[in-house]
């Protein structure tokens, strides 16, 4: 990647990925975001000449056509995520991460970006809420895009659960009421979530980068958690967390790969993939069915795992 912007890049996700990128041989990063505080506090925390900021919205395409000038590769990870905020402004998340997906796609064919790959989430399977909905629209809006650009834009999509530490996740709430002595509020005690630290995220965003022909949905094999052992890995005090129900829009357990998508994926090395049926790879060595659930998966993390990880 020598020419890289990163939509929602002064989020969680792009401060990590601006910050693995500086330790390789990216010529030119840019930023383009709403949050005009966030960059002016990436400016001073990097403060690195090869790092340009736009203030911009993903629902502008004039904007991201001036910010996409010479660059070879787009990073998507801007969107509207906070479930119930979703559900009070639908159309507002319809607006960002469904158009807003759209003008990402016609203003990287527009400015001849060579790769884009797409964030996407555990949610937009078989989805039960508005944000859900609308990443699975953008994740069909981004594999069909390279039927627009005829092989000059290559598009993808990377597929995973929870980020550690994120921004909105459920660890740095958990942490702070703990820290201010708080009970937990812990849903229902049978949820389950998958689990990955931003780290692999970034490293499948590369794998994605490297292998991509374009059309594919990289998923990652990772852990599972049970929320109920995050509170007793993060308090260890019974009487610490309570139980509040299911929000609405809420799962007690997240897939990343549905029965019917399970015979269009190839594994790999630590990863899935999955491929358009009419662009399978090898239609007549098709898997078997399978489910990928995050109450099924044979890999839980134990609360002594848990406490390591929020140790180190």
């Amino acid at each position: 990647m020598k020419s890289v912007l990163v939509t929602g890049g002064s989020g969680s996700f792009g401060q990590a990925f601006v910050q693995h990128l500086l330790g390789t041989n990216a010529e030119r990063i840019v930023i383009y975001s709403r949050g005009e505080h966030a960059q002016e506090d990436m400016s001073r925390r990097f403060g690195n000449g090869r790092i340009r900021y736009f203030i911009g919205d993903i629902r502008d395409r004039k904007r991201l056509e001036l910010a996409m000038r010479n660059i070879d590769t787009v990073v998507h990870a801007a969107a509207l995520k906070i479930v119930p905020i979703a559900e009070y402004n639908p159309t507002e998340c319809i607006a960002t991460n469904i158009g807003g997906a759209e003008n990402v796609v016609l203003a990287a064919i527009a400015c001849g970006v060579k790769k884009v790959i797409a964030l996407s989430t555990d949610k937009a399977v078989n989805p039960i809420n508005l944000y859900g909905a609308t990443k699975l629209c953008a994740e069909k809006i981004f594999t069909a895009a390279n039927n627009l650009s005829a092989g000059k834009t290559m598009f993808s999509v990377v597929r995973y659960g929870n980020v550690v530490g994120s921004q909105g996740s459920v660890l740095p709430l958990f942490k702070k009421i703990a820290a201010e002595g708080g009970s937990l509020p812990i849903t229902d005690e049978r949820m389950t979530r998958f689990w990955i630290t931003m780290d692999e995220a970034i490293e499948l965003v590369n794998l994605a980068y490297k292998t991509m022909k374009g059309r594919e949905t990289f998923i990652p094999i990772i852990p599972s958690i049970k929320i109920i052992d995050l509170a007793k890995a993060i308090t260890g005090i019974k009487d610490r967390w309570h139980i509040t129900g299911v929000r609405p829009g809420e799962k007690l357990h997240e897939t990343l790969i549905t029965e019917d998508e399970s015979y269009n994926s190839v594994a790999y090395d630590g990863y899935n993939v999955i491929y358009p049926s009419n662009h399978f790879p090898d239609a007549h060595n098709r898997r078997n069915s399978f489910i990928y659930t995050s109450d099924t998966n044979p890999d839980f993390l134990s609360q002594k795992e848990l406490r390591e990880m929020l140790n180190g």
